[in-house]
């Protein structure tokens, strides 16, 4: 595959007298760098690279982790703050709808002051409100905390993909795309099962300290974390050697009001008006919605029918942990001999629906995961039956994530990728808020079985929907008013990519 700006090989180190009689000249897009650059993040050593990927994987992981180490102490919160269940849950809600604002404002941060900037400025202040949860005396004052610590964690989780962006070639898009997944996916899934056994142990209060004692080796860990954003960089050299530099306007844009337009606005209208940001961003949603509610559903259904104690349950979201590995694997496989099969015959690029064949599997594996699950929980099977099911969930569901995402990425020019790729990521943070908060309700009125098996029958209606886009995608991006005159080639680089993914 063919990308805009694949990387070249490192150049001989320069001096800033060489970098002075260098010109710098903006980019297409208005931040990327000359491929023989050698302050290009693609052209950095690779230890140099690999250091970065860590370090905003790491951050991402520990936020995700914040999420969920939370849950396995809810009945600790019922007894000691005196809420009810629904009240308690509230705790795990608030956190993600506080992640919910950081797409629409890390990009701006981003562009103006670089990505080390925002990393190392905003997960202090997470671990401040984790901090201040911890010594919380009223569910009151531990809400507060919890919606404050996801909104200042937040950054964290979607710098990861700009990031990865920055260093890697657009070659392996899905490949890093699956990586920095899998950080939101194993962190929320070690929440609970390194949690569970904080809170056998230490009790309520001690899920957020050990939050706290993660976040701080990891902090120290990425305080020497590069800047990898390509406008940053040349920013800072162009002050250091006193040269002239001339950017061309970002894509987040530049006044408030042009801001507002393009991570506010234009994301709401695209959710009524596009049908590829409407179907991608329904489906997604309702994935990361049916993901969280298991931090709840998942120690209900296991502590009442197979006697599971609190550790016990930790354990078994392990097999969450091996479900990203399979997505990741299944992901990046597919990735890499799709160019050997798939190139159209005229250009040799690849089409942009082939992002949808990880989908088309996953949104099978959801569906018949869900119905496995809801129809082998109970006594008469073995514990382990509903255990593999919730490892085909995660497979299934993070596989439909990186394809959706990916496939918006590529759907449109950068300022309309930018709008769309906020829209899906804010959306499925707020259904992911809200849907553990019906899941006891369902449980009780419904049984657990008919609940899950709800939630079976949805994804059935959904599943299609990568199929679809499969075949009809190309004939919905030309007609697109965002889209005029695309170029057809799905690598078309990061133009414009700056931060946007996901928790």
């Amino acid at each position: 595959m063919e990308s805009s700006h694949a990387a070249s090989p490192v150049s001989p180190a320069m001096d800033d007298t060489d970098l002075k009689a260098m010109p710098v000249m903006a980019a297409p897009a208005g931040h990327m760098m000359a491929a023989n650059d050698p302050d290009n993040p693609q052209n950095w050593p690779v230890q140099r690279k690999v250091y970065a990927s860590a370090v905003a994987f790491a951050f991402a992981w520990v936020v995700a982790f914040g999420a969920t180490a939370y849950t396995p102490s809810i009945s600790g919160v019922v007894m000691h703050l005196n809420v009810k269940m629904q009240v308690a849950i509230l705790g795990l809600s608030l956190y993600l709808l506080g992640i919910a604002f950081a797409p629409i404002i890390t990009p701006h941060l981003s562009e103006r002051y670089g990505r080390q900037a925002v990393y190392l400025s905003t997960l202090p202040i997470f671990c401040l409100f984790v901090v201040g949860g911890s010594f919380s005396h009223s569910f009151a004052a531990l809400a507060v905390c919890r919606f404050f610590a996801g909104f200042f964690g937040g950054p964290s989780l979607i710098l990861i993909e700009g990031t990865f962006a920055d260093v890697w070639s657009a070659k392996i898009t899905v490949a890093y795309y699956s990586v920095l997944a899998a950080s939101s996916f194993t962190g929320a899934a070690s929440g609970p099962l390194i949690g569970g056994f904080i809170f056998a142990y230490g009790g309520w209060r001690w899920t957020q300290w050990i939050v706290l004692i993660l976040a701080l080796p990891i902090y120290l860990f990425g305080i020497a974390m590069p800047d990898t954003y390509p406008r940053e960089i040349q920013r800072r050299r162009a002050k250091r050697t006193g040269q002239a530099l001339k950017l061309l306007p970002a894509q987040s844009g530049v006044t408030l009001a042009d801001m507002f337009t393009v991570t506010f606005l234009s994301p709401l209208k695209m959710l009524f008006t596009e049908p590829i940001v409407i179907a991608l961003t329904l489906y997604v949603g309702f994935i990361f919605g049916v993901t969280f509610q298991w931090f709840i559903a998942i120690p209900a259904v296991l502590e009442t029918t197979y006697n599971f104690s609190v550790q016990q349950v930790g354990i078994a979201f392990s097999g969450a942990i091996l479900g990203s590995a399979l997505s990741t694997a299944m992901s990046t496989a597919i990735d890499y001999s799709v160019p050997h099969w798939c190139t159209r015959k005229h250009d040799g690029t690849v089409p942009e629906e082939y992002r949808m064949l990880p989908a088309m599997i996953g949104g099978l594996l959801v569906t018949t995961s869900l119905f496995w699950i809801a129809w082998t929980s109970k006594p008469d099977v073995h514990y382990l039956s509903p255990i593999f099911g919730t490892v085909m969930y995660i497979w299934g569901a993070m596989s439909v994530i990186i394809s959706a995402i990916s496939y918006l990425f590529d759907a449109y020019p950068p300022r309309a990728t930018l709008s769309a790729l906020t829209a899906a990521a804010s959306f499925r943070l707020v259904i992911a808020a809200l849907i553990p908060l019906f899941i006891v309700p369902m449980i009780e009125n419904l049984t657990g079985a008919w609940a899950v098996s709800t939630f079976g029958f949805i994804s059935a209606a959904f599943a299609p929907i990568p199929w679809i886009l499969y075949v009809f995608g190309a004939r919905l991006r030309a007609n697109s008013k965002y889209n005029p005159a695309m170029p057809t080639n799905m690598m078309k680089g990061h133009l414009g990519r700056d931060e946007e993914m996901q928790m």
